[in-house]
């Protein structure tokens, strides 16, 4: 990782180099995730951290066909054998 020297502008801002945004696919108005770990700011598009949850939560939805579907065969299953 290259380490690029930069400042804190009025109100706070950091400005992030071109390359770094064009390397996180980050375009104005993005939504960023800022984390602070010891005396480290990490910086990540929100995209990424939803791209791994939605990778985690795969491994428990149908193989096939919509959660919502599945759930709606059931209820419709259940109020016909009342």
């Amino acid at each position: 990782m290259n380490i690029v020297r930069g400042k804190i502008i009025a109100g706070g801002r950091v400005a992030l180099p071109a390359d770094m945004r064009r390397t996180l696919g980050l375009q104005n108005g993005d939504t960023v995730l800022i984390e602070i770990n010891d005396e480290a700011i990490r910086i990540r598009p929100a995209r990424s951290a939803l791209r791994r949850i939605q990778d985690r939560l795969r491994a428990f939805a149908p193989s096939e066909g919509l959660v919502s579907e599945e759930l709606i065969a059931e209820r419709r299953a259940e109020a016909s054998s009342d």
